[in-house]
């Protein structure tokens, strides 16, 4: 019987160097980044009591979450699978600001199944969310800081997705459609299965034209799908024409504020349809059939917390960033051999140059590695003078 207990679980990965290495920091430059946004950075726990983790999330997240119960109080606890609600209870708990609220956090999350970012279950979480206003500015600001996200990241050739659940939600209300139906045909338009769709417009016994208006929506993609939805929906109730025109409104900022990145619209795109409460946003790169960094807006999630506020984000994992980075490795650093020697002036020597940011390890008294085998492109060696540094030639 082999011995595989080095093995993973499924979805779960190390990072070793120096990629782990690149990742350390592309992190510092991103949470940089942010901060000269204002957002200021969180630290929430990896773990807290499930009602608290899951509010306003879903069944989705409920699904994604890993749960045990709490030996002390009994109550049943929940690894995060999702920083957002964690980020939505600070700012409405703990913080308890009136002012619109910035915040930003990295970390793990641990999820029962893969997701779309990288296959990964142990996702390395990074995101900014924005609290207490409402309106295309904040939406706006929300996207604008995912794309530089991506820029900084080195990210090239993005494409920004746009799309608004209040669209297929306020056709499902204005068509009587019961939670069963508006499920079931929310299913059909994310697979944009259009057999399925018609069929289910009919069981449900959907009339014209609100039917039209449905089965539309899973065509309506593409640069043009504004432009077609304002003539097919132009008979719709006014909560999906001010849906509508809201996206098309943002659509407008958007593209004034980016004007070179690619936009695409899709209808019938409703992630996190249960969570998200308005406009829904994610970037794709060529060749990923997964988005690399989504978001959206999901307003009153804080209400469990005594605090509704009007909320709007985005989300990325560090390392499908780092994997679509266009950003070459500056290659290994310069390590520099020390010999194991008890010399106050080599030891004023080594201080000095790891000051300078130079990278020097001691050699070890009995090891059988040389210079070239730690890695090292370089070695203090002794002079009339003091120490020198001599490049090593490898051999």
């Amino acid at each position: 019987m082999h011995d595989n207990r080095w093995l993973l679980p499924e979805g779960i990965e190390e990072i070793l160097p120096p990629q782990a290495a690149r990742l350390e920091g592309l992190r510092r430059e991103l949470l940089d980044l942010f901060r000269g946004w204002g957002y200021e950075l969180i630290l929430p726990p990896f773990i807290e009591f499930l009602d608290s983790l899951l509010t306003g999330s879903g069944k989705d997240l409920e699904l994604q979450t890993f749960k045990l119960t709490d030996q002390g109080s009994g109550r049943l606890m929940g690894v995060r699978a999702d920083i957002t609600p964690q980020a939505a209870r600070i700012d409405a708990h703990q913080l308890k600001r009136e002012a619109p609220t910035r915040l930003c956090y990295l970390g793990t999350v641990l999820r029962t199944r893969t997701d779309g970012f990288g296959g990964s279950r142990a996702p390395l979480q990074i995101g900014a969310e924005l609290f207490g206003h409402y309106g295309l500015e904040s939406d706006c600001e929300i996207i604008c800081l995912m794309m530089e996200t991506l820029c900084l990241a080195g990210v090239a050739d993005v494409h920004l997705d746009l799309g608004h659940v209040g669209i297929y939600r306020g056709l499902a209300r204005q068509a009587g459609l019961d939670d069963r139906q508006e499920r079931a045909l929310f299913e059909a338009l994310q697979r944009k299965a259009l057999p399925e769709i018609r069929d289910l417009l009919a069981e449900f016994a959907v009339p014209e034209p609100l039917r039209g208006m449905l089965g539309s929506l899973a065509e309506l993609n593409g640069p043009d799908a504004l432009q077609r939805a304002g003539q097919l929906l132009a008979e719709a109730d006014a909560p999906v024409r001010e849906a509508l025109e809201y996206l098309q409104r943002i659509a407008a900022l958007v593209h004034e504020r980016l004007p070179e990145i690619p936009v695409h619209y899709d209808l019938a795109e409703l992630r996190a349809y249960h969570y998200q409460t308005g406009v829904v946003f994610a970037a794709f790169v060529p060749g990923s059939g997964q988005e690399i960094a989504r978001g959206g807006r999901y307003d009153h999630i804080g209400e469990c917390f005594g605090r509704p506020r009007c909320a709007t984000g985005f989300s990325a994992d560090l390392l499908t960033l780092m994997r679509h980075s266009g950003h070459m490795d500056n290659g290994p650093d310069r390590r520099i051999l020390a010999p194991a020697a008890e010399d106050a002036g080599l030891r004023a020597m080594v201080a000095e140059l790891r000051r300078q940011g130079h990278v020097v390890v001691f050699e070890l008294p009995g090891q059988t590695a040389d210079a070239l085998a730690m890695g090292c492109t370089a070695r203090l060696v002794a002079a009339a003078s003091g120490w020198r540094v001599d490049e090593l030639v490898p051999t």
